[in-house]
This record gives C-alpha cells, sequence and structure tokens, in this order.
C-alpha cells in the first residue's frame, strides 16, 4: 500500500502523539523515542512509524516525515510541527496536537454514539420487512391467486415484490451485498467527496456547519499561537473544513486579511455563516491583542452550541423515526388485510 493511502484509527494516532510527547519531553531525541515505539507495533501501524523513523535518520524534518501521511496528520498537525521544530518548541506543540486530536474525537463519538438509536431502528425496519416479503405475503399470496380477487395496487406491488424476491433469492442478496461492498468502496476511496454529500442534507448540513466552525476557530487559535502568519493560517484551515459553505466563507476572509482588513471586518459579510455573537468576540480579541485567546473562547462556545444541536436532532429524530416506522409496517399490514376484508365482505353479501 501506498504510503499517502494509509491511515490509523483515532485512538491509535492519539496514542502515537502521547507516547512521543512524553518521550521527548523526558529528554529522549526523536529518533530514539521513535525506536523505541517501533518495539510495541506491528503490522501497518509499525510500517508508518519505520517510514517516519526513516526519514528523521536521514536528516529529514518531522514534518516532512508526517506530511507524507494526508490521511493521518492533516495539514493544520503537519504546520503545526513544521512551526515548533523551528521555535524548539516540539514538546509544547505535540500536548497541543493531541488535546485537539483529543476533543475532535469527543466531538465525533457524540455523533457515533447519537446515531446508534435511528440505526437500530433501521435495522429493524429492514428486517421486518424482509420477514414480511420471504415469509408472510407468499403464504398470503397463494390464497389471494387460488381465490381470482381484484386486489389493491399496493397489494399487487408488495406480491410482485416478494415474488421477484423469493425466486431470486441469492441474486437478490448478491446484489445487496454487492451494493454495500461498492458504497464502502467509495468511502474508503472518495471519503471526502462521500462526507460532503451526506452533509448537503437540509438538516444535516446545519450541524455539519456548526461542527466546522468549532474545527475552525480551535485550529484556527492553534496555528496562530504557533506564530503562524495569519493568512497561511486561514489558507490552511480551508483545507480542514467540509461544508462548503464554511470553505468560502473562509477563502473570502482571508482574502479580506489579503486587503488590508481585520478578520473581523472580513467575517462580518458573512452573518450568514458566522454566527454575530462569535464575530464580535473575535473582534473584540483583534482589538485587544488577544485574537488566540479569543478564538478558544469561540470554539468553546461553539462546542457547546453543537452539543446541543446534537441533543435537539435526536430529541426530533426518535419520534419521526417511529412515525415512519409506523407508517412502512402498517402501510404493509393494511395492503394484506384489506384484502381479505374485502372477501370476508363478499361472503356476507346477499
Amino acid at each position: 500500500m501506498k504510503v499517502e493511502k494509509m491511515s490509523l484509527s483515532t485512538s491509535d494516532k492519539i496514542g502515537f502523539i502521547i507516547s512521543l510527547s512524553t518521550m521527548i519531553a523526558a529528554g529522549i531525541t526523536v529518533v530514539e523515542a521513535l525506536d523505541s515505539l517501533l518495539e510495541d507495533t506491528k503490522d501497518q501501524q509499525r510500517k508508518i512509524i519505520q517510514t517516519i523513523k526513516d526519514d528523521v535518520t536521514q536528516g529529514k524534518r518531522l514534518y516532512v516525515a508526517f506530511s507524507k501521511f494526508p490521511l493521518i496528520f492533516d495539514k493544520v498537525t503537519v504546520n503545526l510541527v513544521k512551526a515548533a521544530e523551528e521555535a524548539g518548541t516540539l514538546e509544547t506543540t505535540l500536548q497541543n496536537i493531541k488535546e485537539n486530536m483529543q476533543k475532535e474525537a469527543e466531538l465525533i463519538d457524540k455523533i457515533k454514539s447519537s446515531l446508534v438509536y435511528p440505526i437500530f431502528i433501521v435495522l429493524m425496519l429492514i428486517g421486518v420487512m424482509l420477514m414480511m416479503l420471504f415469509f408472510v405475503v407468499p403464504k398470503i399470496a397463494v390464497v389471494f391467486t387460488r381465490l381470482k380477487v381484484e386486489l389493491p395496487l399496493p397489494t399487487r406491488i408488495m406480491m410482485f415484490v416478494s415474488d421477484i424476491a423469493t425466486k431470486n433469492t441469492i441474486p437478490f442478496f448478491a446484489g445487496t451485498a454487492i451494493f454495500i461492498i461498492l458504497l464502502i468502496v467509495i468511502y474508503k476511496t472518495q471519503k471526502r467527496k462521500f462526507i460532503q454529500t451526506i452533509a448537503s442534507f437540509p438538516i444535516i448540513s446545519q450541524l455539519v456547519k456548526k461542527m466546522d466552525l468549532v474545527r475552525l476557530t480551535r485550529n484556527l487559535s492553534m496555528l496562530l499561537n504557533s506564530g503562524i502568519l495569519i493568512i497561511n493560517a486561514l489558507e490552511i484551515c480551508e483545507d480542514i473544513v467540509i461544508n462548503k459553505n464554511v470553505a468560502q466563507m473562509i477563502h473570502n476572509s482571508r482574502n479580506s486579511v489579503l486587503a488590508g482588513k481585520r478578520l473581523g471586518q472580513g467575517l462580518r459579510t458573512e452573518k450568514k455563516i458566522m454566527p454575530t455573537i462569535i464575530i464580535r468576540i473575535i473582534e473584540s480579541g483583534e482589538k485587544s491583542g488577544q485574537l488566540t485567546k479569543a478564538l478558544t473562547e469561540s470554539s468553546n462556545y461553539l462546542d457547546y452550541e453543537v452539543s446541543k444541536a446534537l441533543k435537539t436532532f435526536i430529541t426530533l429524530l426518535e419520534p419521526i423515526m417511529l412515525v415512519l416506522v409506523g407508517i412502512m409496517v402498517g402501510g404493509m399490514m393494511i395492503s394484506i388485510i384489506a384484502p381479505i376484508y374485502g372477501m370476508i365482505g363478499q361472503v356476507g353479501a346477499p
């Protein structure tokens, strides 16, 4: 596998940064620290650390070695390490990177835990539908066919689908498996585009936008605190957000700064994306010369807003999911029961 395609789990990545930072703080050189880490790793993680060690041993900077793995170390991490190596603050910077990764992981974990219930409901719905198509409908269809009664359109559609599924069981499940595998391949090879597509859905897009604003303010604060120019910092942050509108806002703000304006002034024209309260905090930080502190406070506030939005989203999603499940299962049951009632009515008619 090419190095640019290699990746690590979030926990492995955080563990690597923590171990490297701890050993450097203890006075161990980077090469010795990497050599020590190789003793407790295996498989792909070992190959990654070995590649980094080989580059550093050859005299290359650590940030150059990190830049070979874009799926592991994003542009923010690479540039922070670069600035830290030049300033001699690698130990402190690695600690900051670790904290940033942990906060990012916590945010993702919140989303994953919030999706457990909806996914469970969807899986239950799929299970009920398959049971109906493969076991219930075929038996009812035999009765309807023998009686030669006029069936409603929903019943005929369900019988048609059930007939195709039962007569072509292997192709049906094979096609489903191929579709799932295709989605997994697309996700792994085109992860960013796949996520952007999902993130473009109406309700989800608002949540993703808030998450991107948290990511922007937090990373921008770290980059500026490490001594990177605001123009360069904004350019780096443009590549780490998902929402296209947020990316465009960052691009426009960078152009405003290039034109000689302050960041807050550039954001004033982006009130549809950036909340007014955050713009005011940033403007206050610029006036007092504490922009990095203002950005950190902004990220904490926005992180709270994301948590609140997640709770609201799940609170609304649960009853909506239940209603949809009820409608779909109820619709299937009615399409079966309605013809039976029709036959009973014909039998009892004079």
